[in-house]
């Protein structure tokens, strides 16, 4: 019964065209089939990091190649990622010049210290053979350059549940843009990135709301205590409402329960269990 979801971020129809509408939902698709197949013989830890690495490689997508520039014209990603069986959660937050933030969030795993932050994380991956890599692509040094606003939404994420029944969680991000260098999104956080072993949870949007929110750790918490993951998303979407909270969340539950919802249009996702697909429309 294994079943894989993934995020890409936000779809604003004032910023992008039909064309690359079309090219993120082939990219979706394309993606989430690929790491639907790895899942069928490995973890769904494994396989949240597999598709989120995938999705860190592919420029249309703001997280690994593709980040935004932050306001000294650098570039600084974060990811985690969670495993529902084991309950440890591990991540990156502000690293520099790593090709797949998310498979230094994998390598700490192993350690005690889990979450490394800014130049730490930058020199744990070096020391565990991840190469200096630029994530830059011309079209985000030409916003920044203008000084284009950019519109905060961009994460990738992805959801997976195994044939053994467990459940992981993975997030990546390349920031809003034009931040404030220190700035933490929700990403490597347990706000936009949770699972245990009843639901495991993503998220995509305004990283400050869905801190301000919980969102992640909210909805997991209220499937753990008997809460239908339709249930657990309506009432934490509601309590967003207040200060018109920005976020899209993609999720599972131990039941193979598959569900996505957004506070504003129109969040990128795409799910598949082996037969049926759906992508954003």
């Amino acid at each position: 019964m294994s079943k894989i979801i993934i995020h890409g971020g936000f779809f604003s129809e004032s910023s992008t065209n039909i064309e690359t509408k079309i090219a993120k939902q082939q990219a979706l698709l394309r993606i989430v089939k690929e790491a639907y197949a790895y899942l069928q013989n490995h973890s769904a830890l494994e396989t949240a990091v597999f598709a989120v690495s995938l999705l860190e490689d592919d420029a249309l997508f703001n997280a690994g190649i593709g980040s935004q520039i932050q306001s000294d014209g650098k570039i600084r990603m974060s990811a985690s990622l969670m495993d529902g069986a084991t309950l440890k959660m591990s991540g990156v937050i502000n690293i520099e010049e790593v090709k797949n933030p998310i498979r230094v969030a994998q390598v700490l795993q192993q350690y005690d210290d889990k979450v490394l932050g800014g130049s730490g994380a930058t020199h744990f991956a070096r020391q565990h053979g991840f190469e200096k890599f630029s994530t830059e692509i011309p079209q985000r040094r030409a916003e920044y350059e203008a000084k284009v606003a950019a519109t905060g939404t961009g994460t990738v994420g992805c959801v997976a549940l195994d044939a053994s029944g467990n459940l992981a969680a993975a997030t990546s991000t390349g920031g809003k843009g034009f931040e404030i260098p220190g700035r933490i999104s929700d990403s490597a956080t347990v706000a936009g990135n949770y699972a245990n072993a009843f639901c495991g949870v993503s998220l995509t949007g305004v990283g400050e709301d869905i801190v301000s929110g919980a969102v992640a750790a909210k909805i997991v918490t209220r499937v753990t205590d008997g809460f239908t993951l339709a249930q657990a998303f309506e009432k934490t979407f509601n309590e967003l409402k207040p200060f018109d909270g920005f976020a899209g969340a993609v999720a599972i539950d131990k039941d193979g329960t598959v569900f996505h919802q957004d506070s504003h249009p129109t969040m990128v996702f795409a799910s598949f269990d082996g037969e049926k697909e759906e992508v954003f429309q």
